[in-house]
């Protein structure tokens, strides 16, 4: 058991190398053994390519009859872009399946390992399962819930204060931070923000490192259409949607015309349904969605439990009662209704605190 664990340990390892560039797909590590030796690894590196399990097949440095194959994610039975991974692994004479997660997606959930058991190959799952399911939480999510992973990110000072009264913001928190983000921005598959944010801050919202990586959609929640055309974002290239429950058809034809996408949603109260620009998103194969936004946005995200995962970088600073806070809530009447989230993580980045919390 315990080389299971190792080879499935690298396996995982292989698996994060597809971090900035798989969506719509998981990431998926594979890692092939013969008498204790890694005879061939392989990871999937992006969506139409070839599967882990391929790569690893192709990367074999000797005869794979009688080897056993280390999966992250059970080896897919049905043609898409590729062949089925299964009926490879079958072809190649494997012994053995160790997966450490079943696929996610119901329609064809146990499918692969079906076909594996009945071809002879002796099957054990659920190997580092937790470790598995969290490098692919949103594409989980995606299957199961029939959303986004969303994650929210908040910059705030010491005493609460996201920015000046007259709105300044840049900068509250260390180079560092800022460049923490851009990491979690290029992990994602969405980067997500409100109106509000655009006509004050006019941000790019793309993510700026240093390797390769398949830019994130930028998505802008706008109500009423006030989307400018002449934004900071349109300069760069990739997909922006303008989601809205405005039918104003002259409005939506100037931003289509402009080489925006829009997209008519339901409303609520006057303002987009948020759970279903989740669904709608999901519908759009995003796997992961990361949050940029205001305090009225988070505030309506919060209220709607819409949010799995709040990433706060706090700085040292203070900003005085003045400044403006994280949430736009309806006001408390009695301590029972505060929101309570949970701390997973704490960690200095920088001169900051990045908080990870969670319900």
């Amino acid at each position: 058991m315990n080389t299971d664990l190792e080879f499935m340990a690298r396996a995982l390892k292989l698996a994060e190398k597809g971090r900035f560039t798989t969506d719509p797909n998981p990431r998926v590590g594979c890692v092939l053994v013969k008498d204790g030796r890694i005879i061939g690894e392989g990871f999937h590196e992006r969506a139409g390519q070839a599967h882990a399990e391929i790569n690893a097949l192709k990367n074999s440095t000797e005869d794979t009859s009688g080897a056993t194959a280390y999966v992250t994610l059970e080896p897919c039975s049905h043609h898409g872009k590729t062949p089925p991974c299964c009926d490879a692994l079958i072809s190649a004479g494997i012994k053995r399946l160790v997966v450490a997660m079943r696929d996610p997606n119901p329609l064809v959930s146990g499918r692969g390992l079906e076909r594996c058991q009945a071809a002879g190959i002796e099957i054990a799952c659920d190997v580092l399962r937790a470790d598995a399911e969290k490098l692919n939480r949103g594409f989980i999510s995606r299957m199961i819930r029939n959303r986004p992973f969303v994650i929210s990110k908040i910059a705030m000072s010491l005493d609460g204060k996201t920015a000046l009264a007259n709105g300044e913001s840049q900068w509250i928190t260390s180079p560092e931070a800022r460049a923490d983000v851009h990491l979690f921005r290029a992990e994602s598959s969405v980067i997500l923000t409100g109106i509000g944010t655009i006509l004050i801050d006019n941000p790019s919202l793309n993510a700026r490192v240093d390797f390769p990586i398949v830019q994130p959609i930028r998505v802008v929640l706008d109500s009423n259409l006030q989307m400018p055309l002449d934004s900071q974002m349109a300069k760069f290239d990739g997909r922006i949607l303008v989601l809205t429950c405005s039918t104003n058809e002259q409005k939506s034809t100037v931003l289509k015309q402009a080489g925006f996408e829009v997209h008519v949603l339901p409303e609520s109260n006057g303002r987009l349904d948020l759970l279903a620009v989740m669904n709608f998103l999901a519908t759009q194969e995003i796997n992961n969605v990361f949050v940029e936004a205001g305090a009225i946005l988070n505030g309506a995200l919060l209220e709607a439990d819409l949010v799995d995962e709040w990433l706060i970088y706090k700085a040292s600073c203070v900003l005085g009662d003045k400044g403006r806070g994280a949430f736009t809530l309806p006001e408390l009447q009695s301590m029972t209704d505060k929101k309570m989230l949970q701390w997973r993580d704490v960690r200095h980045v920088g001169a900051d605190l990045r908080l990870t919390l969670s319900f």
